[in-house]
């Protein structure tokens, strides 16, 4: 591609920024973090802790206009088919729009239809949440298993875990998603068939993972209950309604969703019934309300006041002109744990494609980064190791809320202390010179000084932004997933790739279909020499280990 003016610009600006470091411009400016501080209800994004200045934040809002960014934006919003390789619309958006305003694929109003299954959604979940909807025995339903993959399982496990405190109190959750059978038998071993609800989550009710461990959830309960329990203890989130009957769900029980909600969208959709089982569907609504102020900012407010595009646009900077291709999202809240994981599917599934929407490939710039995380304090003990010494930066978000939900001596105040500090460490560094004073101070002798000095000091200069939340309340947990969806469309924009199919998944499965039967005593197909080996020496393991089996019976 033709360099741009604002790509030039931005190659100076690297040049010219490259030395600079951080704790400099803020001993140069006391105002800083007050100017490059954002404040959104309540939620505040403090983005100071990162390498730029104005002039750099100026060519990277310059880049935004040179791919008509709010443009692309309104094309999301008002329904045009910017999935452009499935010539789909990408409307998660609509799903949680309370404007009463329509919104239109090919001509047609697509509120409707969202309305009347979000309304099924609120009485199938407050039947079974007050009792009136049974298992087969007359028992009420406790147990809730959530059986998908991909998004089908994703978002549902992580927005439940992180609203635990919101679920009813007789009520528990559990997820099913790896085809490896112990993902069923762990499950299984834990619930009461008579007090069980099982949601099946696949468009197609053909994923073959998904599927896989239903049917082996359906024996299990057929077994103990007989087949006439299914209509009462499965439901489907499909538009197979052939499938679904063929299973013996009830097709009044089966909520659809449509071909403009991508899988990694799809919690704010019928994928999100087990989110409005555990925690009630008010509160699954206050989830979309989070969701749709975010949508409101994001498709409003100006480039310079926008928190989902400023975020794009820092970490297009480190990506694409520091050549950083990672970073991490660590959040200060146990409840928050398992939102990096989320975020890997969002980030990565939506922007790790190398073709360009003109249908090129791409060659001369990089695309999305590999995201990791965990939770602090725990991840300060595993990986802060590479982010404070390692040889290469890592940008980092971290999120933290102000209040916990569990608010016990000071655990809460360590906990914020931490976050802080940490932030403040990856931007100050320690200096060689000031690790000897600190050694000195110690008592340590100048040999051992000498010999340690460079081990305890920190580069610094290393980047972050910090998301300050009042609470993780359903309503914040909606804000905060939705900020992270845009500022990956965002960048997809920037990038001209399509954020919205995941071709790359295709492969592997294709090629799985075609090895299982081989491991099932088919003839082997051919393949390179080390497939082909592991395929014999599974089969011939698999083999030794039933004839052992049989010994021991016999």
């Amino acid at each position: 591609m033709a360099v741009s003016n604002a790509v030039a610009t931005l190659l100076e600006e690297y040049k010219r920024f490259n030395s600079v470091q951080m704790k400099d411009l803020f001993a140069n400016d006391d105002k800083r973090a007050e100017k490059y501080t954002l404040n959104f209800g309540e939620l505040t994004f403090d983005y100071s802790k990162n390498r730029f200045d104005d002039k750099v934040l100026k060519a990277l809002f310059e880049l935004a206009e040179e791919h008509h960014l709010k443009e692309r934006i309104e094309d999301m919003f008002s329904g045009k088919k910017i999935n452009v390789t499935e010539n789909r619309a990408v409307l998660h958006t609509a799903l949680r729009n309370f404007s009463g305003k329509p919104v239109f694929v090919d001509g047609k109003d697509v509120m409707p239809e969202i309305l009347r299954v979000q309304a099924k959604m609120k009485e199938f979940s407050d039947a079974v949440r007050n009792g009136t909807f049974k298992g087969a025995t007359g028992k009420k339903l406790k147990n809730i298993v959530n059986i998908g993959i991909g998004g089908s399982d994703l978002g549902p496990y992580m927005v439940t875990c992180a609203l635990k405190k919101y679920w009813a109190k007789d009520i528990q959750c559990y997820f099913i998603s790896n085809i490896d059978g112990t993902a069923c038998a762990e499950v299984l071993n834990n619930v009461n068939p008579e007090e069980t609800l099982f949601i099946v989550a696949s468009k197609t009710f053909t994923t073959i993972e998904t599927l896989t461990n239903a049917r082996t959830c359906r024996e299990w309960l057929v077994k103990a209950l007989g087949e006439e329990a299914v209509k009462h203890h499965f439901v489907a989130l499909s538009t197979n309604a052939k499938a679904v009957a063929e299973f013996g769900i009830d097709v009044n029980n089966m909520f659809e969703f449509w071909d403009f909600v991508g899988g990694r969208y799809s919690l704010w959709s019928a994928i999100g019934l087990s989110i409005a089982l555990a925690v009630g569907f008010d509160n699954f609504m206050e989830l979309l309300k989070g969701a749709e102020a975010m949508d409101n900012h994001f498709r409003s407010a100006p480039l310079d006041k926008n928190i989902p595009v400023i975020m794009a646009l820092l970490g297009i900077w480190y990506n694409d002109y520091y050549n950083i291709h990672r970073y991490g999202v660590i959040p200060y809240d146990q409840y928050l744990k398992f939102l990096p994981s989320y975020l890997q599917q969002l980030d990565m599934e939506s922007n790790g494609k190398s073709v360009r929407l003109d249908n090129k490939k791409i060659t001369d710039y990089a695309t999305g980064p590999a995201l990791f995380g965990g939770a602090g304090t725990d991840v300060q003990h595993s990986f802060f190791q590479l982010l404070h010494q390692g040889t290469q930066p890592v940008p980092v978000d971290f999120i933290i809320p102000a209040i916990s939900h569990n608010e016990n001596g000071k655990h809460h105040e360590i906990l914020i202390a931490n976050v802080l500090a940490q932030a403040e460490a990856l931007m100050k560094g320690k200096t060689v010179e000031e690790a000897a004073e600190e050694l000195r101070a110690a008592g340590k002798d100048e040999a051992t000084i000498e010999k340690l000095k460079l081990n305890k000091s920190f580069d610094g200069n290393r980047p972050s932004n910090m998301f300050l939340l009042k609470q993780i309340t359903p309503y914040a947990l909606g804000m905060l997933i939705a900020m992270y969806e845009h500022k990956v469309f965002t960048q997809g924009v920037i990038w001209e790739i399509d954020s919205f199919d995941q071709w790359g998944v295709e492969l592997g499965k294709q090629l799985a279909l075609k090895i299982l039967p081989e491991l099932e005593g088919s003839a082997l197909a051919q393949h390179d020499s080390s497939t082909s080996a592991l395929i014999a020496k599974v089969v011939a393991l698999r083999a030794e280990c039933k004839k052992e089996q049989a010994e021991k019976v016999a």
